[in-house]
């Protein structure tokens, strides 16, 4: 488990990922926040009382520094943030009194006098974002903007450059940038999320949020898992895991009509896209919504059927480690004699994990790029 400790002129600071795990090989902060912080501490000072917004925080590597003698809001689209940053304040023994967390689809509200933005993987993400931020940065608070440098391009800068006002950049300092917008003479504007459109070969109307993935257009690998969703008389309870708009659960609930249908998903913008989508269907089943990690809200051993496509990432850092997780609580949640369906690509070898955990695994259906696999409890 990566445990070390943060020195930054705030203080030194102790920070893990979340969730945790023994081994995690990634620290909890990267270089673009101890730079953000340091520039806060040269160019800002220690002494002012500031009221400060921070938009996508990790796990707590800005705000737990700043909450100490300062008013904190987080803003974030993440329960994984929300839970890593709770569990960082405890480990830290910092009060909660000056911190509060807003998740992506309210808007956090009060006069800043400092936003501190960590650039999201997200290009959709960002303009949704800063648009909707705009409002409050009329009132021309001090806006600075941290990423690593691979994750700044030309497209990222113009969006500040438009939305927020006149831009520049840092010098590169261990591969991180910071970002300057002027925000004297910002104007509101209009985010255009959530954008929707009409699921193909049906009569749904599917909305996206800004963070959900493939928002403008069905894409071909969860076209293909839609043609494999099982239907069963059997199937009392069916979670979507990782449901992202909704899109497998709200067809696993057109053809189990009686079945309760949970979904699941990290991403607070998600589990908003999937609730809509299945009101706006007109379906009768019942139904529960949660933000949380992976199937943590689920009672053990009480479902039948686990749909999955799971993320290989986890904001900027990749991998199966989320993948892993996700199918160890399926196989606690499911009954005796249930069942979990994952697709996902051919080289991603789910099926030895599957296999490992399930002591089974067969194959549904694959084509050239995709597989779907099925693994009985």
């Amino acid at each position: 488990m990566q445990s070390e400790c943060m020195h930054v002129p705030q203080g030194d600071f102790k920070l893990y990922r979340y969730p945790y795990s023994k081994s995690e090989k990634l620290r909890a902060w990267d270089a673009a926040d101890e730079y953000v912080l340091r520039h806060i501490d040269e160019h800002i000072g220690a002494e002012a009382s500031l009221n400060i917004l921070i938009i996508n925080d990790g796990f707590g590597a800005l705000a737990i520094p700043l909450c100490e003698n300062n008013k904190v809001t987080v803003w974030s689209d993440s329960f994984l943030t929300e839970q890593g940053i709770s569990e960082n304040l405890n480990l830290n023994k910092i009060s909660r009194n000056n911190y509060n967390f807003k998740n992506s689809i309210e808007m956090p509200a009060g006069d800043f006098d400092l936003v501190i933005m960590k650039v999201p993987k997200s290009h959709a993400l960002l303009e949704d974002q800063l648009k909707r931020l705009s409002s409050q940065l009329c009132n021309s608070p001090v806006f600075i903007a941290a990423a690593m440098v691979k994750n700044v391009h030309t497209s990222t800068l113009k969006l500040f450059e438009n939305i927020v006002g006149p831009t520049k950049t840092s010098l590169a300092v261990k591969k991180a940038r910071l970002i300057f917008s002027e925000t004297q003479n910002t104007r509101q504007q209009m985010s255009p999320y959530p954008k929707s459109y009409q699921l193909e070969d049906t009569n749904f109307i599917i909305s996206n949020h800004a963070n959900v993935f493939s928002r403008e257009k069905l894409d071909i690998g969860t076209r293909f898992f839609l043609e494999h969703i099982p239907k069963s008389e059997q199937y009392e309870c069916i979670v979507d895991m990782g449901c992202g708009n909704g899109l497998v659960g709200l067809i696993a609930a057109s053809k189990n009509p009686e079945a309760k249908i949970i979904f699941t998903d990290e991403s607070y913008m998600a589990i908003a896209s999937a609730q809509k989508n299945i009101e706006s269907a007109g379906l009768e089943n019942k139904t529960e919504f949660y933000a949380t990690d992976c199937l943590q809200a689920i009672n053990k051993e009480s479902t039948d059927l686990v749909l999955n496509n799971p993320p290989f990432h986890q904001q900027h850092a990749t991998g199966d480690a989320v993948a892993w997780r996700m199918f160890k609580d399926a196989r606690r949640v499911l009954k005796k004699g249930g069942e979990i369906r994952v697709i996902g690509n051919r080289h991603l070898d789910y099926h030895i994990k599957l296999k490992k955990l399930f002591n089974n695994c067969q194959t549904i259906a694959s084509n050239k790029k995709f597989i779907i696999l099925r693994a009985c409890k």
